[in-house]
């Protein structure tokens, strides 16, 4: 049987509990083997006032990772140490996992972007895409955006539901609606600065390994 990978980047400054439990709503409904969470280098889409060094970021994606059957933190983009774009990551995947069903992980509010992506287009026919709901933006908004391209290729999947092998090679985007949790990294970091207790909103060891390192307080 093919393997089943999932990639999940981004710029994780820092990882939430929101991004676990999308990844392990998306790797129930797709039988993922495995899922890659992949922080950027430099995101080619973010201001860098705010943003914590790949190095911290990556420890903290191996921190949360822990203990989550099949969770991979992948240095693939701070190793390379150049701007992060998801069509040259791809390519590296690939060769890592030949013959792997290879599942892209976004949000919704992230897929509402797309056209801006280096070379979308490829993007979209190299791999899967799975797009999860986000408070405040709506699946059916996010497949707008294709503009009719793969319209016909556009599979959604109901809350709760799994998906069938058989639609892999029929559709190339899955909406995804799952009970995401309403966290956000901006307020995170606010809190952070304010000195706020963060359990609640990412693990215990990310929490800790914020505190110890002075990360978002502006020291």
């Amino acid at each position: 049987m093919r393997k089943r990978i999932g990639l999940y980047g981004g710029t994780f400054n820092p990882i939430h509990r929101g991004h676990l439990r999308a990844a392990e709503d998306v790797r129930a409904a797709f039988g993922l083997d495995s899922v890659l969470f992949i922080p950027s280098y430099i995101p080619p889409h973010k201001e860098s006032a705010e943003i914590a060094s790949a190095g911290d970021r990556f420890r903290m994606v191996e921190l949360a990772c822990g203990g989550h059957e099949g969770f991979i933190p992948s240095p693939i983009e701070v190793d390379v140490r150049e701007t992060s774009y998801s069509i040259l990551t791809l390519a590296r995947i690939k060769k890592l996992y030949p013959g792997a069903w290879i599942f892209f992980i976004t949000g919704a509010d992230a897929f509402l972007d797309i056209g801006t992506w280096r070379e979308s287009e490829r993007v979209l026919a190299e791999c899967l895409f799975v797009v999860t709901g986000r408070p405040g933006f709506d699946l059916d908004s996010a497949a707008g955006v294709l503009d009719g391209r793969l319209g016909d290729r556009v599979c959604r999947i109901p809350e709760g539901g799994t998906a069938d092998e058989s639609l892999f090679s029929r559709f190339g985007v899955f909406l995804l609606p799952i009970k995401a949790l309403d966290i956000s990294s901006t307020d995170i970091r606010e809190r952070a600065k304010r000195g706020g207790s963060l359990e609640d909103l990412v693990p215990g060891t990310v929490a800790a390994y914020i505190r110890e390192h002075h990360l978002y307080t502006g020291r």
